[in-house]
């Protein structure tokens, strides 16, 4: 059972996934409009975790099988 996953299991981690694209898009993009130094560094580990958060979420989706 360790390769399956319940229906209601894929649709959590796809609304978490959604979530964290939003949040990635956001974060990329006011890392770019920040002045400061502080805020801009911890953008940047946002986005860099945020991509590898969502990889991990991919993968996950793609690996499991959905049962009933």
């Amino acid at each position: 059972m360790e390769n399956k996953i319940a229906l209601h299991e894929r649709m959590e981690l796809q609304e978490i996934l959604a979530q964290k694209n939003v949040t990635l898009t956001k974060a990329a993009v006011m890392k770019g409009l920040v002045g400061c130094k502080q805020l801009e560094h911890i953008l940047a580990m946002e986005v860099t975790t945020g991509k590898q958060h969502v990889e991990q979420l991919n993968d996950l989706l793609k690996k499991r099988e959905v049962i009933m």
